[in-house]
């Protein structure tokens, strides 16, 4: 039953010589067949909403407009029968008959009935009750059916009617019909003039479409659809509707898969589809016009169109991260741009190496949200670079990463021209005990490159010192802690109560003894250093 549903549809929507109807009426003969392996005929009690079959109910539609049971039942049909043979021509006759009453107009002369009876079935047979009287009886199969002719009913309701009395106004004066509608009635048709309008037009065109383009093998026939196709994403695209995009190449992926003797000009044609809205010209028209609109697509909309972008788009969307003033569409924009980042790293490459400065960053930016691994391999060069605040983002952006790759190019970073970043630098692999710094940041220490550095960059230094270099250590910053430096000068205090911090990050016997022999020192700002370190030794 559900295949003979499916079958008016097909029937309705395609000619006879389409595939997509040949293959639903091939479907509704297997289905009988196998059937009659079983039984010699098939008996239906007709229901409002069901069909059954010996008391169960093997077929139920609640929507009445596409119910086969109501359809039947509405005028008058009270059981059905199908005997072998019935699939081979009678039964496609029968699913006409069936649309045909769906169809027919209120004030038709014509019936479901009388439709029945002028197609003479042979292999279907059928019996129906009066629907005007209570105790109906069933006329057989094959009797003639004598529909009463119009205007029967009412001329007898107004020949037994009281005669009116004068001057007494009847609303029979007013009204053109001789019942109303009863609440659920109207109820009903609301709903159904609603789900009407409620569907969605293109999406059925569209499906159309599609179902001639993977079944048609005619190389004309398919040029003029892959034509259409191409020529109506523009006008969807000015329209706004984007969900209607989206299905669109989600369908020529489908028809790429399922298609038979697909020719590779066409085949190349459907694969450029998404490519071409993915290229940067079209994307960039696309994204300026979504970002100066006044009334915005729905979210969803946009979220599947996106996702149907190629990994070619990654770099337009890093260049207009920064430029798009409209919060929501940013949003879909980055969640977009994350999904191909974390799919393409081939593609996060090529937009680190954007010529964009903007692009550059959020690219960055993005790669430290998403920790992707293969980043830092294109974060290198931008550690050269001029902007400041592109190499900080840079810098925090592998501390998020944390890879071993991402640890190598932080102790480039130590030598690095910029304060913060060095400062950013040296602190993350400290605290991360990365002892392949040491080597760096002992030079720095020992050297003269922090002889003018602020107190803030020397303590972070010292302390990187005290924890990677550890022990081995201890003997330089008891030099500057307590030993007096050339021609009996000691160190300035900022560098003296640098060593004694970075004392404290050795924690060993011998880091404490020296603290210890510095914690009468006079100078304030060493003495609270030491205080300091040594609790920290303590804990």
């Amino acid at each position: 039953m559900q295949v003979l549903s499916k079958g008016i549809r097909a029937t309705q929507l395609y000619l006879p010589n389409n595939p997509v109807y040949q293959r639903a009426v091939d479907n509704i003969r297997a289905a009988f067949r196998q059937i009659w392996q079983a039984t010699d005929d098939l008996v239906f009690d007709v229901g409002e909403t069901d069909l059954r079959w010996e008391d169960n109910v093997v077929y139920s539609q609640d929507q009445r407009n596409e119910s086969i049971a109501w359809t039947l039942y509405k005028d008058g049909v009270r059981s059905l029968a199908f005997k072998p043979g019935v699939e081979e021509t009678e039964i496609v006759r029968f699913l006409g008959v069936l649309q045909q009453a769906r169809n027919l107009q209120a004030d038709a002369a014509d019936d479901l009935l009388t439709l029945l009876w002028a197609q003479d079935f042979q292999l279907i047979t059928y019996t129906f009750r009066e629907l005007a009287t209570e105790n109906a009886v069933p006329i057989e199969a094959g009797e003639t059916i004598t529909p009463a002719p119009p205007g029967t009913l009412r001329q007898q309701v107004q020949e037994e009617a009281p005669p009116k009395r004068e001057g007494l106004v009847s609303i029979d004066d007013f009204d053109t019909t001789l019942y109303f509608l009863e609440d659920n009635e109207i109820d009903y048709l609301k709903k159904d003039v609603e789900r009407e309008y409620a569907q969605d037009l293109r999406r059925n065109v569209l499906a159309m479409l599609f179902d001639l383009l993977e079944l048609q093998t005619y190389g004309t026939v398919r040029a003029e659809l892959i034509s259409i196709l191409e020529n109506f994403i523009p006008y969807l695209l000015g329209a706004g509707d984007f969900r209607s995009v989206a299905f669109i190449l989600r369908e020529t992926r489908a028809v790429l898969q399922r298609a038979r003797e697909l020719i590779p000009e066409h085949r190349q044609t459907l694969e450029g589809l998404p490519s071409r809205l993915s290229q940067s010209d079209s994307l960039s028209q696309l994204l300026q016009a979504l970002d100066e609109a006044t009334l915005h697509p729905a979210e969803e909309d946009l979220a599947e169109l996106f996702q149907e972008l190629r990994p070619e788009a990654l770099s337009t969307l890093m260049v207009w991260v920064a430029k798009l003033h409209d919060p929501h569409v940013r949003d879909l924009v980055q969640g977009a741009a994350a999904k191909l980042a974390q799919a393409n790293p081939a593609e996060v490459l090529k937009a680190l190496a954007s010529q964009d400065g903007a692009a550059q960053l959020e690219m960055v930016k993005l790669a430290g949200r998403l920790k992707l691994a293969g980043a830092p391999e294109g974060m290198e060069p931008l550690l050269a670079s001029e902007d400041r605040g592109l190499k900080l983002a840079v810098v925090e952006a592998l501390t998020a990463i944390a890879s071993p790759s991402a640890m190598r190019l932080l102790e480039k970073a130590i030598d690095d021209s910029d304060r913060d970043v060095r400062i950013g630098a040296v602190r993350f692999l400290a605290s991360r005990g990365y002892r392949n710094a040491a080597a760096r940041v002992e030079s720095m220490v020992s050297g003269s490159k922090l002889k003018h550095a602020d107190l803030t960059e020397k303590m972070a230094f010292f302390e990187a010192f005290g924890a990677l270099v550890g022990a081995k250590g201890v003997p330089a910053l008891e030099k500057l802690l307590v030993a007096k430096g050339l021609l009996g000068k000691k160190e300035d205090p900022e560098t003296r109560a640098c060593a004694a911090m970075a004392l404290g990050k050795v924690r060993t016997p011998e880091a404490r003894a020296v603290l210890e022999r510095a914690a009468q020192e006079k100078e304030p700002l060493v003495r609270n250093a030491v205080t300091r370190a040594l609790r920290e030794v303590g804990t």
